[in-house]
């Protein structure tokens, strides 16, 4: 794209992203969501500037914002990752043609142990479960659990059943019965849960999901299967973060 003095102009993304505090924010946004008030205590930034940021990325598509589930007067902030990805990739390509990005594929193999957690643990972090352990055959061991636990619901089920993944014998779980393991990765998809996770051994990665509760929509159905796309997306990007910290791991001298 050429301006009207017949300059080249940048890529969108490269503008969206330059500024430092920008950058930082979607940084912070690619390890987990997070709340206007989280990312002003790890910025160092005041509120103002912030929010003014945020708004900049979120007239790029860079960034998606809903209210909390627990806290209305809050907003919980998530990175549009596969978007963030297709247009760094175009920004390569506008430069030269053999710097188009593609991400590798993370080994079907990768390992490790996540637990995800809401607060019925009927809906969300079931399918959570189901999807990371179908997505890696098993090699990742993968929990899901709630703070007040109740019975899987049926549109879950059938959800899951259209993805070709069988959750009938599913059975929720209390998050107490997980206290005292290690996990590599902790993840709450509800609000509510996030602010009463409990502590895990060894200081898991913790990581939030803000994710609207599928059964409190009158969609019915449809809204499970929004869901449902929303966490496969998320699970195909966590096994890149489970990959790397694999590798970290292994690369740590062993004492």
């Amino acid at each position: 794209m050429s301006d009207a003095a017949g300059t080249i102009a940048p890529p969108g993304f490269v503008t969206a992203v330059g500024h430092p505090v920008r950058w930082r924010l979607i940084s912070e946004l690619a390890h987990s969501d997070l709340a206007v008030h989280e990312l002003t205590a790890l910025l160092g930034q005041p509120q103002n500037l912030v929010s003014y940021h945020l708004g900049k990325l979120r007239k790029a598509e860079l960034v998606t914002a809903r209210r909390s589930s627990a806290d209305g007067r809050d907003t919980y902030y998530s990175l549009a990752l596969a978007h963030c990805g297709d247009l760094l990739s175009g920004t390569g390509a506008a430069l030269h043609p053999g710097l188009r990005l593609t991400p590798p594929t993370p080994a079907t193999a990768v390992t490790g142990r996540v637990l995800f957690l809401c607060t019925g643990n009927s809906s969300r972090s079931q399918m959570a479960e189901a999807l990371l352990r179908e997505r890696t055959s098993g090699t990742v061991a993968a929990y899901s659990a709630g703070s007040q636990p109740k019975p899987v619901h049926p549109h879950a089920t059938s959800a899951m059943a259209a993805r070709g993944i069988d959750l009938t014998k599913a059975l929720p779980k209390h998050v107490d019965q997980f206290t005292g393991q290690r996990f590599d990765v902790v993840i709450t998809l509800c609000d509510r849960v996030k602010e009463v996770c409990p502590e895990f051994l060894e200081h898991p990665r913790l990581v939030h999901w803000s994710i609207p509760d599928p059964a409190a929509d009158p969609d019915g159905l449809p809204a499970f299967q929004r869901v449902a796309d929303d966490l496969a997306q998320r699970v195909s990007f966590l096994l890149y973060t489970l990959a790397v910290h694999e590798r970290r791991h292994h690369d740590q001298p062993h004492q």
